[in-house]
């Protein structure tokens, strides 16, 4: 059974304003990183965001992965089971629904387990996806959250 280790941070410049995400994923001897950036976002979005570019680039189905967030909005929304409820309220008064539903459909695939770590606390991967998140916020081009920038039109 593969098993998947993944630290995930997200950033914006100004909440909403200029964001990025950042993703570290290690399974055995293998690493990869993901970064984007966009010029008009919120932090929860990047948060949720990267965790969800995370699991739709693994290439197996049915694997354990880790996923370490210093996103409690994220984190406790699995982990206390509220997505769940949003979702079967049909995400009434909620925001981010796209991310929502999205990360909805790809997280049967796997065998998830979600673990909050304190951000800027010296864990060197968390670190180093905040570096990541943080140069895609400030790395044109930067990618438009069509979602997002058609909430606020």
């Amino acid at each position: 059974m593969s098993e998947v280790v993944i630290y995930t941070d997200g950033a914006a410049q100004g909440n909403p304003g200029r964001g990025g995400f950042g993703v570290v994923m290690m399974s055995g001897s293998k690493r990869k990183e993901i970064a984007q950036g966009f010029r008009l976002t919120t932090n929860n979005r990047m948060e949720l965001l990267s965790v969800i570019t995370a699991l739709e680039a693994l290439k197996k189905q049915g694997m354990h992965v880790t996923i370490y967030s210093d996103s409690k909005y994220v984190v406790d929304a699995v982990n206390q089971g509220w997505v769940f409820g949003w979702s079967k309220k049909g995400f009434k008064g909620k925001k981010n629904v796209d991310l929502w539903t999205r990360f909805l459909q790809i997280y049967p695939h796997q065998k998830l387990k979600f673990v909050w770590i304190k951000g800027h606390a010296n864990n060197k991967e968390n670190e180093h996806c905040d570096m990541l998140a943080v140069r895609a916020a400030n790395t044109p081009p930067l990618s438009i959250d069509h979602a997002y920038e058609a909430m606020k039109e």
